[in-house]
């Protein structure tokens, strides 16, 4: 993962597999808000690992980013991964198959 800059703002977004991380407290939206599709990932459960809390559930939301269509409509894919690194693989092969 590495940092970059928005152009229009200027904050660092971080990225995964050249593509945005946005996270707000225990959710995370993987994805170019601009494309078609973004993954919704919602940490579930956590467990200690040492002095961290590790993501050890994590639910999945493939979302239509589209304004035309209702909010319920919105959702392609759901699932739901034990640990972050499952989530994030499959987010993206949910967003490669998309493209």
């Amino acid at each position: 993962m590495k940092g970059v800059k928005s152009k229009k703002n200027q904050k660092k977004f971080f990225e995964f597999k050249s593509r945005p991380l946005i996270r707000k407290e225990n959710t995370i939206y993987y994805g170019d808000i601009k494309g078609k599709y973004v993954v919704k990932m919602e940490i579930v459960e956590t467990e200690k690992v040492k002095d961290l809390d590790v993501a050890s559930k994590v639910g999945l939301l493939m979302i239509e980013t589209s304004d035309k269509i209702t909010d319920s409509q919105k959702i392609v894919k759901i699932s739901e991964k034990n640990g972050l690194y499952p989530a994030l693989d499959i987010a993206e092969a949910w967003l490669q198959r998309a493209e």
